[in-house]
């Protein structure tokens, strides 16, 4: 089976819509970093909130090297253990939206996805209908997505 890490971000956006499941659908386990737990659990506050430790498909890993995390200064806890904890397990994806992120990832050898992708993937596995939808409601649940680059993604997947 795949190994496939995320960040907070992506799992704060699918909670935003109501359809953190895809990540199970898609990917069967997803692998988060401590930090990425506690950064979740932090927003409590916030409506979209869920304790991701009561979810079996959902596997929180204490990073072994404390270390490594040094060598990411400019990138928050999650990110940078997700990073981490994606090379350890030798995952053969992270999901990332942070354009950070993504670069110091890029740089470790790991293919990435972010949000997007997910939702990208999901449509062309049927498992959602329309993308504009979902993109409309992320950005008015304060996630930011240029009009540029929805309008690029709308006509990658045929939805203009």
């Amino acid at each position: 089976m795949p190994k496939t890490v995320s960040n907070t971000t992506p799992i704060i956006s699918l909670l935003k819509l109501n359809r953190l499941k895809l990540l199970q659908k898609i990917y069967k386990q997803i692998y988060i970093p401590t930090a990425v737990y506690n950064e979740i659990e932090a927003g409590k506050a916030k409506g979209y909130y869920r304790d991701l430790s009561e979810i079996d498909w959902i596997n929180i890993i204490e990073i072994q090297d404390k270390q490594a995390v040094k060598y990411f200064l400019d990138l928050d806890a999650g990110e940078a253990e997700a990073i981490v904890l994606a090379t350890e397990l030798n995952a053969d994806l992270i999901i990332l939206d942070e354009k950070l992120g993504r670069f110091h990832a890029k740089h470790a050898d790991l293919k990435v996805t972010g949000t997007i992708g997910i939702l990208i993937k999901a449509k062309s596995e049927g498992l959602i209908e329309k993308l504009k939808p979902l993109l409309n409601e992320l950005t008015d649940k304060e996630v930011w997505i240029s009009e540029k680059l929805k309008s690029e993604i709308l006509k990658k997947v045929g939805e203009e």
